[in-house]
């Protein structure tokens, strides 16, 4: 690969988008959209969000220590850029969207109906870091719409059309598999014919796919002379 240095700046991507639901103590709720979020914990369960200390919800949050992290899909886009360009300060933005608001169940944080996944957390640590802050907090309850587990239970995030973030565009989450946990040094047989068409770095490299540029037409020339 020819490679281009850039100098230290955040490109990781794609990233999840979500839109978080925090109320302060006087009972005013507000809605707003993070796309720096990610899980950090697994034993207790814990998720982070940065935030700027500008925004209102950095109030809300930061008084309350709580706050809801809703999962949008892919027909919420809209909803979800207004709520990450328009300020709480001079926008009712759960009323302009029309959301559905619920009470939360371990914290006084409304979420969004709407949405297929809320994630209820508890603020534990606060760090000052820059331009943003970053809000450590445990995962105390989350609500998933039932339409997406199966009969065994498990949570198919790929039924909920789920969208994410990638360098100023949303785009939508693949719902096919390219592989699982474990799989490239699985023993069971399925597993193992499940993903034998993935191929390897060098395989591909040996075949690559053809590139997504369009095509050139061709014009075919009639070689065939007229008679006269």
């Amino acid at each position: 690969m020819n490679k281009e240095l850039f100098k230290g700046s955040v490109v990781l991507n794609p990233v999840p988008v979500v839109m978080v639901t925090s109320r302060n103590k006087e009972g005013k709720d507000n809605v707003f959209t993070v796309a720096w979020a990610g899980t950090i914990c697994t034993k207790p369960p814990m998720l982070s969000i940065a935030i700027r200390p500008e925004r209102l919800s950095y109030e809300y949050i930061k008084e309350s220590m709580e706050f809801t992290v809703n999962l949008p899909n892919t027909f919420q886009v809209r909803e979800t850029d207004f709520c990450g360009v328009r300020s709480g300060r001079d926008t009712d933005k759960i009323k302009e969207m029309n959301f559905q608001m619920v009470e939360g169940t371990h914290i006084s944080a409304p979420y969004i109906s709407q949405c297929p996944i809320n994630i209820e957390c508890k603020v534990k640590q606060i760090i000052p870091l820059g331009t943003h802050d970053l809000f450590l907090a445990e995962v105390v309850g989350s609500h998933i719409d039932k339409s997406l587990m199966d009969e065994k239970g498990k949570i198919h995030f790929e039924w909920a059309n789920l969208i994410t973030y990638c360098h100023g565009e949303y785009l939508p989450m693949s719902k096919k598999a390219i592989g699982q946990f474990g799989f490239s040094v699985a023993k069971n047989v399925e597993i193992i014919e499940k993903f034998s068409h993935i191929k390897t770095y060098d395989q591909y490299m040996k075949n690559p796919k053809p590139t997504n540029k369009p095509l050139k037409k061709k014009t075919i020339k009639n070689k065939s002379k007229k008679k006269k």
